[in-house]
């Protein structure tokens, strides 16, 4: 099992080198106030709690991983209890026999409150007999209907003909089994559209009801793109003719579909979950009115175009927690709504003694709902101190208020360092490895760049830069620039243009529009270098759409000492997605940078680079 686990999972993540999230300016917190209103004052509050959840083992430690978790609150007379599931994983670093990792098919979760949990067991002792013997059981999805809980999860392989993913169900009375499973696929093993000979990763299952009572399966990954199908009435089985495509390949996985105010939205992840320290793993939302889709994001692009939408909810924050992702999403009983969700510790990212081996502890934090659109704590995001509880039994309230992050804003131009390109470029610009005379030019308005077949890339570090002196302290760095790629198609992947804030050929944050086989995506990257044996040196997550001509943008603060530079991203110069933020330390000598790399036959139009002062 585990060698098909570490196949997938590369495979992942040759597929993604993508990026992350966002906010805008003028806020309005749907609802918040009314639920404040309506609080009764004698109701009891609960305590708080500090991320990751604690989660006991009896008489046997903590469990450290808990990836992909769905929750359900007990739906049967009497059962006030919480339950919580996770994908197939060791419990904790000591969770081993003879030296290897012992695997537990599905862990099982129990809490009164929320916050502190005690594992159960696991909800499998063995694999149903369709599914590969080495295969694991990922990404659970918990539901009660029927008056039974039913159990949705990946395989990861199967023993059916042709092999490939399949998404299976098991049905019991009691939210902790025994669980039966169905003996067949509820998504059986097929191909994505784009290769009649290959099969689709059918991975990553959430079950949702419609007004109309009719139930839904929505499932998939990057190869082969996110699909929803129709439910049967007792839940096992789906309708292959009913097949509808919501997003395009390459881009989504890890599905949760909610109804919030006339909307169905679609949560899903981007980006690879599992790379240690440099995991930009990241929530974005659509939404449509039709549960079927088409979604859209905030600024109108869906999520099935080429140039790809998707609405930021959570991503790093340059706290410890990175790869905040693959989330479920529930309300509490004072009418606030919560996510849970997996994430790394960057200082703490691998089982103990396996080096490469990810961990994922479950971490909770409240979910806003500001101008429509979801975020994680107002847009502050992952928290790593105490938070006031969520409100886990009837007539409990939870103090939770949302304070809204504030978008980084340009306080006063610096001129020595911006540049309109207008004929020339200024002085201050010098080339790291300059490119052929016939590869760039300057027009009466733009620095036209062509593409180069080079990269800056781990240990292929041959693209010509194009850089200036980074200004001292804080400061925020503005390009608009055309990349001519088309809006979609393949196959032009790893072409890209964009900025790079600049230390060394293997220690950068960059921000560039990117094709990724049928995509077009904005990604946030970060590489560095020297690394202890077996750590990655380059990890990325996506920010907002491109666009025929997109803004990027990277501010730079310094916070107790570490360097944070978050992503910007925008189609109009007006209206802003935020992505994440990756924490670096670049050095006294750091340089602004362009770069046009990853492949040739384009040309990267760049009107200005703008380097403010940053507002404090």
């Amino acid at each position: 099992m585990l060698t098909k686990f570490i196949h997938l999972m590369v495979v992942g993540m040759v597929i993604l080198l993508v990026s992350s999230p966002a906010l805008a300016t003028g806020y309005n917190l749907q609802n918040k106030t009314i639920q404040n209103a309506n609080r009764v004052s004698a109701r009891a509050s609960p305590g708080k709690y500090t991320n990751p959840l604690s989660i006991q083992i009896p008489g046997d430690g903590l469990v450290e991983s808990c990836a992909d978790p769905t929750i359900i609150q007990g739906q049967t007379a009497g059962d006030t209890n919480w339950y919580m599931y996770c994908t197939t994983d060791p419990l904790n670093g000591n969770d081993n026999t003879d030296n290897s990792f012992n695997f537990h098919l599905i862990p099982m979760l129990r809490s009164s409150d929320l916050v502190n949990w005690t594992y159960q067991g696991d909800a499998f002792r063995a694999r149903p007999g369709w599914v590969a013997d080495d295969a694991g059981l990922w990404a659970p999805e918990i539901q009660f209907f029927n008056g039974q809980y039913y159990l949705y999860y990946t395989a990861s392989w199967t023993d059916l003909p042709g092999g490939g993913s399949a998404i299976g169900v098991a049905r019991s009375s009691t939210p902790l089994g025994p669980w039966v499973d169905s003996g067949t696929p509820v998504v059986e093993p097929h191909a994505p559209q784009c290769c009649p000979a290959d099969k689709r990763w059918v991975f990553d299952p959430d079950v949702v009801q419609d007004d109309g009572g009719q139930r839904y399966i929505f499932y998939g990954s990057y190869f082969g793109g996110i699909s929803v199908r129709t439910l049967s009435a007792d839940g096992l089985h789906s309708d292959p003719a009913s097949q509808t495509q919501v997003t395009i390949a390459n881009r989504y996985e890890g599905t949760e579909v909610v109804r919030h105010d006339g909307y169905w939205y679609l949560f899903a992840s981007a980006t690879d979950c599992c790379r240690g320290p440099l995991t930009g793993y990241s929530v974005f939302a659509g939404r449509s009115q039709n549960i079927l889709g088409p979604y859209v994001d905030r600024e109108g692009n869906s999520l099935l175009q080429g140039r790809v939408g998707g609405t930021p909810v959570i991503s790093m924050n340059g706290n410890r927690w990175v790869g905040t992702g693959h989330n479920s999403v529930f309300e509490d009983f004072d009418g606030q709504w919560w996510t849970v969700y997996h994430a790394v510790d960057r200082n703490d990212p691998y089982f103990a003694g396996a080096v490469g081996f990810t961990k994922r502890p479950v971490l909770m934090d409240a979910l806003d709902w500001v101008d429509g659109w979801p975020t994680v704590r107002g847009g502050l995001w992952a928290s790593d101190k105490a938070q006031p509880a969520p409100a886990a039994q009837p007539g409990t309230q939870t103090n939770y208020e949302p304070k809204l992050f504030q978008p980084d804003q340009p306080a006063a131009l610096l001129p020595s360092l911006s540049d309109e390109f207008n004929g020339s470029f200024g002085t201050q610009w010098s080339w790291v490895r300059p490119p052929a005379s016939d590869l760039y030019s300057v027009s009466a308005e733009t620095l036209d760049f062509n593409t180069q077949a080079a990269d800056l890339f781990e240990g292929s570090n041959n693209a010509s830069i194009l850089t200036e002196p980074a200004p001292n302290g804080n400061y925020l760095v503005e390009t608009r620039f055309k990349l001519n790629l088309p809006a979609a198609g393949c196959c032009f992947t790893y072409r890209q243009a964009g900025l790079v804030i600049y230390g060394k050929d293997d220690n950068y944050v960059k921000l560039v529009h990117v094709s990724i086989w049928e995509t077009r995506q904005t990604e946030f990257a970060k590489e560095l270098a020297p690394v202890p044996a077996g750590y990655p040196r380059y990890g990325n997550t996506v920010v907002g759409a491109p666009g025929e001509w997109t803004y990027l943008r990277i501010v730079k603060r310094t916070s107790s000492g570490a360097e944070l530079y978050t992503a910007y991203t925008s189609t109009d110069g007006l209206h802003w997605v935020r992505g994440g933020t990756w924490t670096h330390q670049l050095g006294s000598n750091v340089r602004i940078g362009l770069v046009a790399m990853g492949g040739s036959a384009f040309t990267a139009n760049f009107d200005y680079v703008h380097v403010y002062e940053l507002a404090e």
